[in-house]
């Protein structure tokens, strides 16, 4: 029996009249004897038109379809925030905005009347309200201690014999936009992958999570990791520098947190609360060591954030109530302008030893609290369009949250949390002497007064941890102090006769210092002696720059690092190069730059 010869199809008919017109020619062809009629107000004519008519719209959902599969052609804006999920990329879809509020407090005076009554000088609390003009609403993100002896004291009144009374103290802390909401969940049986949607509209970051049996969720980035670190008050001689200790624990009651354009969700895992008894600090031995019964030991990759092998992406709550702690934004406009945050909605403050102090001056105090913003609170208080959220997407995407180029180190050792240890400056160079060519990190960090001290052991301690969490598998590394060469300048000009060499040389001191303490160089950047010559010589009455001088300061409230200046001049004296591991710095520029005008 012959094989049944079936038409060909043309199958880039995809729209209307191509479809049709190739129905009709299919007809005529293939059924010229039962199909004849093919006038438009036929009813042959009619069947043609309506399979043509779904197979155009079949076309163009098949298209539709293709194109939202790809983040490159995908739209509509909810599917490229699906599509960006897929790829690990979080979208933070509500507006928010950071910036440093200035708080000012009344306190008594002393008994002698010099210097406030540190006793009636409170901490204002995290968590305290604030709102600007414009009626956004701000909340202060960590404590501000008005008893910190950096903060700036001024009399702010006195008696008839001109004795001070009563002081104003300035502090300074960070806002963020937005307030403290709860909302309580009920959930019923056990499920596994939760889902608990949200009703609080407008919320930018969940706080806390916890059951009505006391147990506490912890957010992860994506359930499969199992372990975060927490902060602990650091208990070390260097707690003044560094507050917090990083220490990694194991969550198995964890979720994630899901965010579209007008709703909020929190997704657990599908463990059940059996599987699980108590929390513990994250022991990488008890997953190396778990040979399962085996008689040889097999090379087991290690991820250190991921301690746990049978939590089933964690533990989902069961017949219980969440207590949801979230804050949002209940503004549409989040910035403010200076001068703008004005008005105190709830402060919290508290007092040392509150019991032994004058009521009447605790409420003078309270009373008396002020709140400004020096310079603008700006945040991006819109939604990033598709292409540049598709942009976002790929260079997170590329990046695989690792550590991967120096500047991946860079970006991560300056994002470590302040209350952790800060790092002023940091720097990274291969081991040439090491034979897995290890990785040295240079570390600087900065002092109350500005000036660069040694980064202390917690700080580093911390940030190894930090690091650990990206760094990738292969590299080793070495946390290391910078060596910080305090230096000077001396140089001799000659000024203009009309002007006054004692303001000429004040303006040249002046102009110095605006310069080279705008900003704090980098670990190992060369020093340009050529620009002082420039900043001289643009100076107002100054004819000529005879010679400018680097000298190494060592010694009293110096640095003790010695530093050979000569031996590290340019050949031509226009430079000063600096070691990969050494940071320079002008420590007292009222006392470090001294000239001589002839």
């Amino acid at each position: 029996m012959a094989d049944k010869k079936f038409p060909p199809i043309n199958y880039t008919s995809r729209e209307f009249n191509s479809i049709r017109q190739d129905l009709i020619e299919y007809a005529k062809r293939y059924y010229p004897d039962t199909f004849k009629d093919f006038n438009q107000s036929s009813f042959g004519a009619l069947m043609i038109d309506q399979v043509a008519y779904i197979g155009d719209i079949m076309s163009f959902y098949l298209d539709y379809h293709a194109n939202e599969s790809f983040l490159d052609t995908a739209v509509e804006y909810s599917n490229v925030v699906k599509l960006a999920r897929q790829m690990g990329y979080k979208m933070h879809p509500r507006a928010a905005s950071t910036g440093i509020a200035t708080f000012f407090i009344l306190a008594p005076a002393n008994t002698n009347g010099i210097g406030p009554d540190t006793k009636y000088l409170p901490i204002l609390l995290g968590g305290s309200l604030f709102s600007s003009t414009s009626g956004a609403t701000f909340t202060l993100n960590q404590s501000v201690d008005f008893a910190d002896p950096n903060n700036e004291v001024v009399v702010a009144s006195s008696d008839s014999n001109n004795t001070p009374t009563y002081y104003a103290v300035k502090a300074q802390g960070t806002v963020t936009s937005g307030q403290y909401e709860q909302e309580i969940v009920t959930v019923g049986e056990f499920q596994k992958f939760l889902t608990v949607p949200l009703t609080t509209q407008n919320v930018i970051e969940v706080i806390s999570v916890a059951d009505s049996e006391g147990h506490i969720y912890y957010e992860v980035d994506n359930l499969s990791q199992n372990t975060v670190h927490l902060p602990v008050t650091n208990q070390k001689s260097d707690s003044s520098e560094v507050n917090q200790i990083l220490l990694p624990l194991i969550v198995p009651r964890r979720f994630a947190v899901e965010k579209l354009q007008s709703s909020t969700f929190l997704q657990f895992g599908y463990g059940s609360d059996s599987e699980i008894s108590t929390l513990s600090v994250a022991d990488p031995t008890d997953v190396l060591m778990d040979l399962h019964g085996r008689t040889h030991v097999t090379d087991r990759s290690f991820d250190p954030n991921k301690l746990l092998s049978t939590d089933k992406f964690g533990i989902a709550p069961a017949n219980t109530s969440l207590t949801v702690v979230m804050r949002t934004n209940t503004f549409t406009t989040t910035n403010a302008a200076t001068d703008t945050l004005i008005n105190v909605v709830d402060p919290r403050l508290q007092f040392r030893n509150r019991d032994i102090l004058d009521a009447s001056k605790i409420s003078t105090t309270i009373s008396s609290l002020e709140v400004t913003n020096e310079s603008p609170i700006i945040g991006d208080g819109t939604l990033p369009e598709p292409e540049e959220l598709k942009t976002r997407v790929k260079a997170h995407f590329a990046s695989q949250n690792r550590a991967v180029t120096e500047q991946d180190y860079k970006s991560l050792i300056y994002n470590l949390p302040p209350q952790f240890g800060k790092i002023k400056r940091c720097a990274i160079a291969q081991d040439p002497d090491s034979f897995r060519r290890n990785l040295n990190i240079y570390v600087v960090s900065q002092n109350t007064d500005g000036s660069l001290i040694t980064t202390p052991d917690s700080g580093k301690e911390n940030l190894k941890v930090w690091l650990g969490r990206s760094k990738m598998i292969n590299d080793t590394i070495d946390i290391l102090d910078a060596r910080i060469v305090n230096i000077g300048i001396n140089f001799d000009i000659i000024a203009d006769n009309i002007v006054g060499k004692f303001e000429i040389l004040e303006n040249c001191y002046a102009n110095l210092a605006a310069v080279l303490t705008a900003r704090t160089s980098d670990i190992g950047e060369p020093f340009s002696i050529t620009q002082i010559y420039k900043i001289l010589n643009d100076t107002a009455g100054v004819v000529d720059t005879v010679d400018v001088t680097i000298v190494s300061k060592t010694g009293g409230g110096y640095s003790d690092s010695f530093f050979d200046v000569d031996a590290h001049l340019s050949s031509d004296g226009r430079m000063l190069f600096v070691p990969n591991d050494h940071i320079l710095e002008i420590k007292v520029p009222s006392e470090d730059i001294k000239g001589i005008v002839r």
